[in-house]
């Protein structure tokens, strides 16, 4: 190491957070949004009414008989019983572990599709924050390699900055724009850092038997359910009997699931249904804590019969379920809820920060044309930064804007987000720099602030309704737009002057000013030669 060892990490941190800083950008944006991915679920299905109660038993046999009518030859069903926060049933079948999978929503008084505008509400944002709308496996890996990097620049960031706890008390914003955009990377990242490296490592070890198989693979040669059993995951699942049989109904069996588990019952899985030796399973809510782990009962499918459950979980098990329940913080309540969303907000901030840093930094002087990566990198921080709030905001205007009986509706919903970000995108390879983000942000702005207002226009439900269900909603729509007008306005301000450029050099004063600023001088050092002489 030539630069010594401070040097190659700042090295380091600076080229791994460019190189995966947009991907990270859209992951932390989406995951911290999916804290109140329930209440965004909610506000895009504006028609059902949360807080009814429902009866378990009945609604899951509602969905079993749509299930035998839709796909008898499946061989998974998944049936989501109806919750206060969520009052549908919600069913997902499958004919093969690699897809594809298919969904269904049915009313839980009925059992017939509902009649609420199809639409994948805040799940879209869940599962987009670690599989980027990709194919499942390939869009994990990619997360999980940025989720990595991302550890790296975490670690080399804290090595390389000296002061770093010192610089958070201090923000040059006026002083340059390298110094500015230095001082906001810094404050953004160093207050919510134990967050940034607890979700960074949360994250990876969500997905660690994914990443690293091979412990399992050699230990269990390969059969991963019998890992997943063993170490109390999930109860024993009976391989298909290769023979046709009934299956008894879920009524009873979830009765009597209830009286054995205390928790929220929250799904039903059967497992090959229309085989002989079906296997039936009810899973419950996780109990309140830090560990991600849901009480399971098996019930053999034809007789009805009690299988098996899950025990208690060792410790190895409990840790890891821990880790994953930190990530996704289920246990934490209102207050903490909200401390999370803000410490995303700031992980989003850092990287963003960093990103339009890197820009800065090097950005050429006047006399310079800038070449084609440094362009390259500069619009994609403007896609990335700038176009994935117009997208999301999109993405909430096309749930009260299309036709609530559309054909593929959520899949528009979809297409619209990403396609309002690709225009975004695209318009700043057209417009100069700091006119494209200007305007982009003043778009982001407007749609934000467009949504309460759609909203209240397209559903009668506004907060002078007497109702007010969305308040919370509505507000933080607002909040977001008026920041985003801030930022508009900040990017179309004169830009401060560059770090470490020189100071303007004073006119040349005339010759006889010279003269008479000379005489002052010489009589104050001829006063001082007498002086030391004396």
């Amino acid at each position: 190491m030539r630069q010594g060892f401070r040097q190659s990490m700042a090295w380091l941190h600076t080229w791994s957070g460019l190189v995966v800083g947009w991907v990270l950008f859209a992951v932390f944006v989406t995951g911290t949004a999916t804290y109140y991915r329930t209440e965004i679920t909610q506000w895009m299905r504006p028609e059902l009414q949360a807080g009814a109660t429902f009866d378990a038993g009945r609604a899951a046999d509602l969905g079993a008989d749509f299930l035998k009518a839709r796909a008898p030859d499946a061989v998974g069903w998944f049936i989501g019983l109806p919750q206060p926060d969520k009052p549908l049933i919600e069913v997902h079948w499958w004919k093969d572990l690699a897809g594809p999978f298919h969904h269904a929503l049915l009313d839980p008084a009925t059992g017939a599709p509902t009649a609420a505008r199809a639409t994948q509400g805040g799940d879209f944002l869940y599962r987009f924050h670690f599989e980027l709308n990709m194919p499942p496996l390939w869009g994990r890996w990619i997360v999980g390699i940025c989720a990595l990097i991302l550890l790296v620049s975490l670690v080399s960031g804290i090595i390389t900055h000296r002061r770093i706890f010192a610089d958070v008390f201090t923000f040059r914003r006026t002083k340059s724009a390298q110094r500015g955009w230095l001082d906001a990377h810094n404050v953004t990242g160093v207050l919510a850092l134990p967050f940034h490296l607890m979700i960074a490592y949360t994250g990876l070890v969500t997905f660690a038997l994914m990443y690293v198989p091979w412990g399992v693979t050699a230990a269990y040669k390969g059969d991963e359910i019998r890992f997943f059993v063993e170490a109390q995951l999930m109860p024993e699942v009976r391989a298909p009997a290769g023979k046709p049989g009934g299956l008894v109904s879920l009524s009873p069996l979830v009765a009597q699931a209830q009286g054995r588990v205390s928790e929220t019952l929250e799904h039903v899985a059967v497992y090959n249904p229309g085989d002989a030796a079906a296997t039936i399973v009810t899973i419950f809510e996780e109990p309140h804590g830090l560990a991600h782990l849901h009480p399971q009962i098996a019930f053999d499918g034809a007789s009805g019969a009690e299988l098996g459950a899950t025990g208690i979980a060792k410790a190895a098990t409990h840790i890891s379920a821990s880790f994953v329940g930190l990530h996704e913080a289920h246990f934490a309540g209102p207050w903490l809820k909200a401390l999370f969303f803000l410490c995303g907000l700031m992980g989003a901030a850092t990287i963003g920060t960093g990103l339009v840093l890197w820009t800065v930094a090097r950005l050429p002087k006047p006399a310079e044309r800038p070449g084609f990566g440094y362009r390259l990198v500069r619009a994609l921080n403007l896609g990335t930064v700038a176009g994935l709030p117009v997208g999301l905001a999109v993405y909430f205007l096309a749930n009260r804007l299309l036709p609530v009986g559309l054909e593929g509706r959520a899949e528009t919903e979809i297409r619209l987000f990403f396609g309002a970000w690709a225009c975004v995108a695209l318009a700043g390879l057209l417009r100069p720099h700091r006119a494209a983000w200007r305007e982009a942000f003043g778009l982001a702005s407007l749609l934000f602030l467009a949504v309460p207002l759609v909203s209240a226009a397209t559903t009668g439900q506004h907060p002078f309704d007497g109702a007010a269900r969305f308040l919370g909603f509505d507000a933080a729509m607002l909040a977001i737009g008026l920041l985003l007008a801030a930022a508009s306005y900040r990017a179309g301000a004169p830009r401060p002057r560059r770090a470490g450029a020189a100071e303007p050099r004073p006119a040349p004063r005339p010759a006889a000013h010279r003269a008479q600023a000379a005489v002052p001088q010489a009589r104050s050092a001829e006063g001082a030669e007498i002086r030391r002489r004396a």
